[in-house]
């Protein structure tokens, strides 16, 4: 691994501020993610280590079967703290920086996209905020995203979709709730094209009803096996769906990470989400640059008992905030 740093200089800083994003940029070589992605996805398939069983994590028919696969497999693990991402990651938030959830996002051959959205504290499924910022950022913050494709993303199998210089304005109101219909998904069409958010209409939380995202300005993020992006959970984000021209499905790897000021989950034992609910009990973030000072979330540490991570409290009250 380089010992260079690959943090943002100051015009592409500037140009991340202005669009909300930042990329494609190289992660791994073409031919090495897909040998790993070879490699992994038969050891993924092995959930014993999870740290979300039950069955709603074990069915594979809710989202939240596909989070936080780093906390138990090794390569997930390294991913997430690479200093192609966390350089960058740190350039935006500062030197002192959590990962404090990670997910994939398959599309197979004939899945629809996902509708239009943004994220400002990822209350949109559950109504209850899982991230908060502290003082003036209570009222605006977001998370970090790292979206690294792990197979051919393009427009014909469902790359995603920027809608550049969003990330400042919020046309969701979080704090509404989406009803979960699951017969919904791969059946809503939306001017013509397929979109969805996994059994939701995320439509349902706009702050004018009649809005509409400016599709025309939307730009399509192609990137090849190894690339990633970087962009804020605030930024208007879409994907288009899989055309089925190729057998093989599309996969996104993506890490979420906010400064540690941020607390994760604030008075929250359980996700409740996507038709199903998860235990918090294992979860723990992940600190992947500077130092946590705060104390106010449970952190996930390397161990060396056959299992990339464990948990510990940070500081006083620090078990989910």
């Amino acid at each position: 691994m380089s010992g260079d740093s690959f943090a943002l200089s100051a015009e592409e800083l500037a140009s991340f501020h202005s669009r909300g994003y930042f990329g494609p940029f190289q992660v791994y070589e073409v031919e090495e993610m897909k040998a790993r992605w070879r490699r992994e996805r038969m050891r993924l398939m092995d959930r014993s280590h999870a740290i979300y069983q039950g069955d709603a994590a074990e069915s594979g028919n809710t989202n939240i079967a596909n989070y936080d696969r780093h906390m138990d497999n090794a390569f997930l693990a390294d991913h997430i703290v690479r200093p192609e991402i966390v350089d960058r990651v740190a350039s935006v938030l500062g030197p002192d920086v959590l990962c404090w959830r990670s997910e994939f996002f398959p599309k197979y051959p004939g899945d629809e996209g996902t509708d239009w959205h943004q994220a400002d504290t990822f209350a949109n499924a559950s109504g209850k905020p899982q991230i908060l910022w502290p003082g003036e950022g209570e009222d605006f913050g977001g998370t970090l995203t790292v979206w690294t494709a792990f197979t051919e993303a393009n427009e014909e199998t469902g790359c995603l979709q920027f809608i550049p210089g969003t990330h400042r304005s919020m046309f969701y109101d979080e704090t509404k709730r989406m009803h979960y219909d699951p017969d919904k998904i791969n059946k809503v069409d939306k001017d013509g094209v397929r979109r969805g958010f996994f059994g939701y209409d995320y439509r349902d939380l706009q702050i004018d009803p009649d809005w509409k995202p400016e599709e025309s300005k939307a730009v399509s993020m192609v990137m090849r096996p190894g690339q990633a992006i970087m962009f804020w959970s605030t930024l208007m984000h879409a994907s288009l769906p899989h055309a089925g021209k190729t057998d093989e499905m599309r996969l996104g790897f993506a890490g979420r990470y906010v400064p540690t000021s941020v607390r994760v989950y604030p008075d929250t034992d359980v996700v409740e989400e996507y038709g199903g609910s998860v235990s918090l009990e294992k979860w723990g973030a992940v600190l992947v640059s500077g130092q946590d000072t705060h104390g106010h979330n449970r952190i996930a540490t390397h161990t060396t008992l056959g299992h990339p991570f464990t948990t510990r409290a940070s500081g006083v009250g620090a078990a989910n905030g």
